[in-house]
């Protein structure tokens, strides 16, 4: 096919007049069954070049992304031109992702988008031998290199199977963010054959700017003086799911129309708040990384960072997610060199596991044949660290796996080499790197869009001439008595909403008092609970009632329920009983625990945690529960497995409604 003959059915199928000179040098490969590594920063259309291979080729094209809202924007855009694109992930029903799949073994399908953690699902692998799969496509494939901030261990399983194809079968990997090392490690992972296509990185419309602030209240003051004078829509990037909370009700105690979002929302909010955002219905939209990566909208004109990211890669990615119509845009990063790097040092440290985890997982696997889940349990580790460990295990040999029936077991190789875990500590000490470079890059003076091009590989771009360096406009933060008491006022009124609705219980979203490490609540809890300092104070029996009262209005309760304790004693107990007396709605003692349980901190992962608390209640007297609204008293809410399981037993009990109220929320939660 010659570009001409090409273009003619872009703009049937399509509706573009032409490509991008590099889109075609992509494309010309690929319809002639070469490999390809194409590197070029968000908004270039880089879709367009495995998506119109895609409708050319026969059989369908597989392609690998771990973002589900892009498989969603991009089948729903597909569709609506009349190409037969589908998606398999895991917010779908499974009778929708087995349909998908017979569509594609029935080659009724040019397109399917799938998760990379479907290489582990046997139902998968085994339907993949009956389609005629025409290309493979990696997006983001800098979670192929143990280099790249994003490294997925089921991204090496899709190197695994690109190996295995025949030289000629045309191969795609996309990324907007990879350095010379991590394009370097992509080649020698995927094969000499893979040839690299580099676009240019500058953004010639983003406006950086660091605003250096001495507090994290200056963050607040500064989103408050400036966010209207910033053209609408843009993203506020925060570092936790706590500060997407804060920030967000914030901006909206201030007025502003503004969402949080994160991965601890479910498929259908996330999904709802992505169509608002798109459709301009908000004035920001305050989040941790997951928003941005995936979503076509074109017109993002502000990125803002409360936080530091841990690398330039990291934030190169993210502020590209705005300005991609063309028109200015701003990129401003908030920095407090007193606190920032706390975090970003914590994930480094935590990315990757400790070589006592990975000894956990061996000793384990030689006692047993074991699934993930039968693993997770066995040696009370978080789901990801798992995951990470098994694919690394794998790869050195230490553990063998093997289909078992619709899943995969694990077994120690007796043939097994030593561990090796130095690639893993030349990683690390590789991140703490990036992030002194991100650090370096607050600090200087020249320009900052040169700097991240440089970082990137791309070292032939000169000044933007539009960052705060390269026009010496410097931001900085203007504070008040009457914004210092806004902010003081909002604090007081704040109040963390925990999220347990499902369809499976009469649970409805309850309130906390507030977050466990943002005020002096937590230290309020850990002086009575582990210090011997008697009942919760009534200090904050009264900041409770009021998140009761703010939140649930004046509802008509008919009884107050409280979590039996696990090491609280009658802490919870007295607690309910002044809140009780309060609200006037009488309280019963009858929900206890069928057998003992552990605290909930002492199980990282959330499988285990509902492990430990599955079928442990009971209330004596079920006949009293029915038709009755339940006001449900905790302490601390942490993953919310606990709420659940009370809620979810309560319902079966014939409880008409089950409303959470807790002093305390947590900042993590479970993960």
């Amino acid at each position: 096919m010659t570009r001409q003959q090409a273009e003619i059915q872009l703009r049937k199928l399509f509706g573009f007049n032409q490509f991008y000179d590099l889109q075609w040098l992509v494309i010309e490969n690929l319809l002639a069954g070469r490999r390809v590594l194409f590197i070029e920063k968000t908004g270039f259309g880089k879709s367009l070049c495995y998506q119109f291979p895609a409708t050319q080729l026969q059989g369908v094209t597989i392609v690998f992304s771990p973002l589900i809202a892009l498989m969603r924007d991009q089948v729903r855009s597909m569709v609506e031109r009349g190409i037969r694109a589908a998606a398999i992930n895991s917010n779908q029903e499974e009778d929708e992702n087995a349909a998908m799949i017979a569509k594609a073994q029935n080659n009724e399908l040019d397109i399917l988008y799938i998760a990379p953690e479907r290489m582990e699902n046997a139902t998968w692998i085994t339907a993949s031998r009956e389609m005629k799969i025409a290309m493979v496509v990696i997006d983001e494939a800098h979670c192929i290199s143990l280099w790249g901030q994003s490294f997925r261990p089921n991204y090496r399983r899709i190197v695994n199977l690109v190996r295995l194809l025949p030289k000629n079968f045309p191969v795609l990997a996309t990324t907007a963010t990879a350095t010379p090392r991590i394009e370097a490690d992509i080649i020698e992972q995927v094969g000499s054959g893979l040839i690299p296509v580099r676009g240019q990185l500058l953004r010639s419309n983003i406006r950086l700017f660091v605003v250096h602030v001495t507090c994290e209240d200056e963050k607040f003051f500064w989103l408050a003086a400036n966010l209207p004078k910033l053209k609408k829509t843009g993203i506020v990037y925060t570092g936790t799911q706590a500060n997407t909370d804060l920030f967000s009700n914030w901006l909206q105690f201030l007025k502003f129309k503004s969402a949080a979002y994160s991965g601890r929302l479910d498929g259908e909010a996330r999904i709802r708040i992505e169509s608002d955002f798109i459709t301009n219905k908000y004035d920001c939209v305050v989040s941790t990384n997951a928003l941005g990566m995936g979503i076509d909208k074109p017109d993002i004109h502000f990125i803002i960072h409360t936080q530091i990211p841990q690398s330039p890669i990291h934030y190169y990615q993210e502020i590209g997610r705005s300005g991609r119509d063309g028109q200015e845009a701003f990129a401003i990063l908030l920095y407090n060199s007193n606190d920032d790097l706390e975090l970003p040092r914590s994930f480094i440290d935590g990315s990757k596991p400790s070589a006592s985890k990975y000894e956990k997982v061996i000793a384990v696997t030689k006692k047993a044949f074991l699934g993930t889940n039968e693993i997770i349990k066995a040696t009370n580790l978080k789901q990801t660290h798992v995951r990470v460990i098994l694919a690394d295990l794998i790869d050195q040999k230490i553990i063998n796996e093997q289909v078992d029936g619709k899943c995969k077991k694990y077994f120690f190789n007796p043939e097994a080499p030593p561990l090796d875990l130095t690639a893993f500590e030349i990683l690390r000490n590789a991140q703490n790197q990036e992030l002194e470079r991100m650090v370096e890059y607050t600090r200087i003076t020249s320009c900052r869009m040169k700097y991240l091009c440089n970082y990137l590989g791309d070292e032939k771009q000169t000044s933007c001439g539009i960052c705060d360096n390269d026009t010496n406009q410097l931001l900085n933060v203007v504070s008040s008595d009457v914004m210092i008491q806004k902010l003081q006022e909002f604090k007081e009124t704040f109040f963390p909403v925990l999220e347990v609705e499902t369809h499976r219980s009469h649970l409805i979203n309850g309130v906390a008092s507030s977050y466990y490490g943002v005020t002096n609540v937590g230290a309020a809890l850990r002086h009575s609970k582990y210090e011997g300092g008697g009942d919760f104070p009534d200090w904050l029996l009264g900041l409770t009632l009021k998140a009761f009262r703010k939140y649930y209005g004046d509802p008509k309760m008919d009884l107050i329920i409280y979590v039996p304790p696990t090491e609280s004693g009658d802490l919870v107990k007295h607690f309910a009983e002044k809140i009780s007396s309060a609200l006037k709605i009488p309280i019963s003692h009858k929900l206890i625990k069928i057998s003992p349980t552990s605290p909930q901190k002492m199980f990282l992962s959330g499988i285990s945690k509902k492990e430990n608390i599955h079928g442990k209640f009971t209330y004596q007297t079920p006949d009293e529960i029915a038709g009755k609204s339940v006001l449900l008293i905790d302490d601390i809410f942490d993953s919310g497995n606990t709420i659940k399981e009370i809620g979810q037993y309560l319902t079966v009990m014939g409880a008409a409604c089950i409303a959470p109220l807790v002093i305390a929320r947590t900042v993590g939660g479970d993960i």
